[in-house]
């Protein structure tokens, strides 16, 4: 059963060119064109990947440097105050007991004056001093000077960890962090007490919006274990998150997990790290909407595809099925023996009749090559027989010359190598000459050519002995030394080498002329070989 409708299915395709036709433009319409489609919808959410990671590493790494500085400009304050004359002049003092009026109102006034110098975003100033038990506390609502009996637990934490500064977020208000930072006895670095800023973490909210592209981005500031301390959205941050965030090192990076694109970077000097988390959706559903339009496209240009395939398809076919009607009922050639055809269609018709006009067409061809090539053989004696009329009228031009300034031997010479070229040309019967023959040829023209450059132009030859029977078509070596004198060397000034050497290599004679002219130009020399593959 199964095998009836497949020779149901396949009987159309089998007996009709014009269906295999139509079925083959269809596939190779309509398939490329959903491929690339895809392709497209692929490539630009790749393409929209790789543009988001590169644009926000380079803001990272700004983003950060620009949130160091403004932390250094906290730490600067409070270095102003540790190197303030009344700080040093408490430091030093031996006097444990209470600081007197005129003390207390200094550090105080240097307090305020550091307080209303930090700007709206510091909103208070706190000095504390361990051995005094002193608390003094500078703000918008007071200015106070108070007597502790324990370690405050911004300071406990400092001491017992043995730092030099903390940043921690405030626990009544998560909008404002303390920025606390030690003060070490000069001599022997023992912790004697600290300086408190309260910040607002709003004051880096333009900074953190260099990073921003609206909702499509998280940015956030997390410590150095990947707790997070500022985060003005308040979305939830995944246990995966946090985990790449105390993994990060100190420079720019990204972390792909399994729901977001995760960014980090340290923030110099104060260890925290600037976070920016961007979900992959967002980045889906910004490829999504291109890749909605393109298979709108792709699908449209499919439909269209197909519709010229089909007419395309039809119209090409049906020239084929009329030459086959019109051919069957002729009888072009004579009746010969042929390989029987086992097609059952349109072409299985054509291959019985241009098989036998194969061999009416291949008799023609045999006779139109022969002629063809009596004539080009006849071109080739005539380019062989012919010399150069330039290369004639200078070497007269030379030997008129050399009758007035050289000696009878020297213009002999040279009236018997012109001489034996043109007896070489003429005399010579054979297509082949033998490599001895035509490299004295070459010679007695590079020896007049010598005579008309003078010591400008140096001419050496190299031969093997086991060489000198070769065989090879009469001027062909010649030729290619003029060409070498006229394009290669006569542009370039100086010396003029032209050199032949010929060696046997794997049982074959190769023939080598060089030449040190100017060359040919890199593109012409990238046609020719173009050309010379072509063959």
């Amino acid at each position: 059963m199964l095998s009836k409708w497949f020779r149901l299915l396949i009987d159309p395709f089998r007996r009709s060119i014009r269906n295999r036709l139509i079925l083959t433009m269809v596939l190779l319409t309509v398939l490329p064109t959903l491929s690339v489609t895809l392709l497209a919808a692929e490539n630009n959410r790749r393409t929209l990947e790789d543009e988001v990671i590169k644009t926000n590493l380079s803001n990272m790494k700004w983003t950060g440097t620009y949130l160091g500085d403004q932390f250094a400009q906290l730490n600067n304050l409070i270095y102003s105050m540790l190197i303030s004359p009344s700080m040093n002049a408490y430091l030093s003092s031996d006097d444990n007991d209470a600081l007197d009026f005129t003390e207390q109102r200094t550090i105080l006034d240097t307090l305020t004056s550091l307080f209303y110098s930090a700007g709206n975003h510091v909103l208070g100033v706190e000095l504390y001093m361990k051995e005094r038990r002193m608390l003094l506390t500078i703000n918008a609502s007071q200015s106070d000077i108070d007597t502790v009996q324990g370690i405050p637990p911004r300071y406990a934490q400092l001491f017992e960890r043995h730092e030099d500064f903390t940043i921690e977020t405030q626990v009544d208000d998560a909008s404002r962090f303390q920025l606390t930072r030690s003060i070490n006895r000069f001599e022997n670095q023992e912790k004697i007490g600290g300086i408190s800023l309260s910040v607002q973490w709003g004051l880096f909210d333009k900074t953190m919006e260099l990073i921003g592209r609206g909702n499509l981005q998280d940015v956030m500031i997390a410590d150095k274990d990947g707790r997070i301390m500022y985060h003005p959205s308040h979305t939830p941050v995944s246990d995966e998150a946090i985990r790449v965030i105390a993994a990060s090192g100190s420079e720019p990076a990204y972390v792909k997990t399994a729901g977001a694109y995760v960014f980090t970077n340290a923030i110099d000097p104060i260890g925290l790290k600037l976070v920016t988390i961007i979900p992959r959706s967002e980045i889906n559903e910004s490829s999504r909407a291109t890749a909605h339009y393109g298979f709108i496209i792709g699908l449209i240009s499919a439909a269209v595809s197909l519709l010229l395939a089909v007419l395309i398809a039809w119209r090409m076919a049906k020239p084929i099925v009329t030459l086959v009607r019109s051919m069957s009922g002729l009888n072009l050639i004579r009746d010969t023996e042929m390989t029987p055809v086992r097609r059952y269609d349109e072409i299985g018709l054509l291959e019985n009749r241009l098989q036998q006009m194969a061999l009416r067409i291949r008799e023609h061809i045999r006779v139109e090559y022969s002629i063809n090539l009596a004539r080009k053989t006849a071109e080739l004696k005539a380019l062989q027989a012919q010399i150069n009329p330039h290369f004639l009228q200078n070497t007269l031009q030379l030997i008129g010359s050399m009758l007035f300034s050289k000696q009878p031997a020297e213009c002999y010479e040279v009236i018997r190598s012109l001489s034996d070229m043109f007896r070489y040309v003429i005399r010579e019967p054979e297509d082949l000459a033998s490599l001895q023959a035509e490299l004295g040829h070459l010679s007695n023209y590079m020896l007049i050519q010598e005579k008309r450059f003078g010591n400008r132009l140096r001419f050496t030859m190299e031969v093997e002995e086991a060489a000198w029977d070769s065989k090879l078509p009469k001027l062909t070596l010649q030729p290619i030394a003029e060409n070498a004198l006229f394009h290669g060397l006569e542009p370039k000034k100086g010396q003029w080498e032209l050199a032949v050497t010929v060696t046997r290599e794997d049982g074959q004679v190769v023939i080598r002329i060089r030449d040190n002219g100017i060359g040919v130009v890199p593109e012409k020399l990238a046609e020719l070989r173009a050309r010379f593959r072509e063959y």
